[in-house]
């Protein structure tokens, strides 16, 4: 099966336009990856998380999926993170190719 789903994900992203989604989608899906991982480092389960942060399973398994339509908040991820002994950074980082011209535009 797994070797199926390679198969399947390669001949996928041959495709330049399959590429291309899957390309900007790259940071969310590490963000979600490394929610996931901190989870199964802390050990708890969702409904256990959920206690300690004082939300319901199904909120943390909102925030997981990595649907965006259930973006949270910097205050919800602070929460989340707190609940298993992390914390969040957030910070900006200079994407190449903008010009000294685009510097002061909004």
């Amino acid at each position: 099966m797994t070797s199926t789903f390679k198969q399947f994900k390669a001949k996928a992203l041959a495709r330049p336009d399959v590429r291309s989604a899957y390309d900007q989608l790259a940071e969310e899906f590490s963000f979600i990856d490394e929610v996931l991982k901190a989870r199964a480092a802390s050990g708890l389960t969702q409904a256990e998380l959920a206690a300690r942060v004082g939300t319901t399973q199904s909120a943390i398994a909102r925030l997981e999926s990595g649907t965006p339509k259930h973006s949270p908040s910097i205050v919800t991820l602070q929460r989340y993170a707190r609940a298993m002994g992390y914390r969040v950074e957030v910070k900006l980082v200079k994407e190449r190719g903008l010009t000294e011209r685009s510097k002061g535009r909004a």
